[in-house]
């Protein structure tokens, strides 16, 4: 494994320069003190060059294993596409790189276990990019069921609506479960400490590009979670939103009720002629800004102190098999035990 010397900055090379890898590559470079940048890698020519150059990172290469190599890499970013993400784990973990993958960690529960345990045997840290546990409302909230002032959950419920634009042919079956839905499938399980996913129902369908539901596309969908703990979660999700970027969620216990998050730039409301209006965030960049910095925080911190990272790889598989429940449930019309798909 890695050390970092005291005081040092954390070296970390970001693996992937798409739009949330640009993202993480300007946090890394300008918003953390205690992390540098220090190399990028993408398979696309010239990809890694640009984003480096315009960062100010003094390497750049094709071949993510060139970056675990080198001796000025103490942990990685991974932001490549999802289907890499498992390898790109396994292979980080044997450098002796500490992780942090954008979520889902894997796309299967075969692929994400062989990754744990890469992580495990070398014994690096490794987080997963779950960024609402670190936006302030719902951070809040946590802080009240910790605080016993919520009381027991009763019902959740996690809203993703995408402000669109989205092009249907890149989108894989089950993107909407694996990839969208899985921060609210978190996010329940943020809000509901201590209690696991026994069931899932769930409803989809393409209402945004009814053309391509023939060919696999699931725009929105609704999702119904059962809690061993007798709590119930709703998580729905639809990728286009014509107000913009909408996340959102509620927790009523038999304490209270807290809600979280309204879309807003900012707390200002403009009344005129034609009403009252507000400015709502156009991105999730812009929305949850603050978390994506506050993430990365977190694993720098992780990895210069040693401590286990705050949301890890069992949470990312506890997410990822109510993922797949939901698919299943979709395609069978039933309701789907995680037991089902867990094993």
């Amino acid at each position: 494994m890695s050390q970092v010397d005291e005081g040092a900055p954390v070296g970390v090379a970001l693996i992937g320069s798409g739009r949330m890898g640009a993202y993480h590559g300007g946090t890394l470079a300008q918003r953390l003190p205690g992390a540098r940048l220090v190399a990028v890698a993408d398979p696309a020519p010239g990809a890694a060059e640009t984003l480096a150059a315009s960062w100010g990172a003094p390497a750049a290469y094709i071949d993510a294993a060139a970056a675990f190599a080198d001796p000025a890499v103490d942990a990685v970013v991974i932001a490549a596409p999802a289907r890499f993400h498992a390898e790109l784990i396994v292979a980080a973990a044997r450098a002796g790189k500490a992780v942090f993958c954008e979520k889902p960690a894997a796309l299967s529960l075969g692929d994400l276990d062989r990754a744990i345990d890469a992580v495990r045997a070398a014994g690096v840290v490794l987080q997963v990019g779950f960024n609402r546990r670190f936006a302030p409302d719902w951070a809040a909230a946590r802080a009240l069921l910790d605080q016993g002032t919520l009381g027991t959950p009763r019902l959740l419920r996690s809203v993703t609506r995408d402000p669109g634009g989205f092009d249907p042919s890149r989108v894989a079956a089950d993107t909407i479960f694996n990839e969208t839905l899985i921060h609210d499938f978190d996010t329940l399980r943020f809000l509901n400490p201590g209690a696991e996913a026994v069931e899932v129902y769930a409803t989809a369908d393409a209402l945004v590009e009814p053309e391509w539901r023939d060919r696999g596309l699931l725009d929105t969908a609704v999702v119904t979670v059962t809690f061993d703990n007798g709590a119930t979660g709703i998580a729905e999700a639809c990728f286009q939103a014509a107000y913009g970027y909408d996340v959102r969620g509620e927790v009523f216990g038999s304490g209270g009720m807290a809600t979280l998050g309204d879309g807003r730039r900012t707390g200002m409301v403009f009344s005129g002629p034609a009403g009252r209006a507000i400015d709502t965030a156009r991105s999730d960049q812009e929305l949850l800004a603050g978390a994506y910095v506050a993430e990365l925080a977190a694993f720098v911190e992780a990895v210069r102190t040693g401590a286990a990272a705050p949301v890890g790889g069992e949470d990312a598989r506890a997410a990822l098999a109510v993922a797949l429940a939901a698919a299943r449930s979709v395609r069978e019309h039933r309701p789907v035990r995680i037991a089902e798909v867990a094993k």
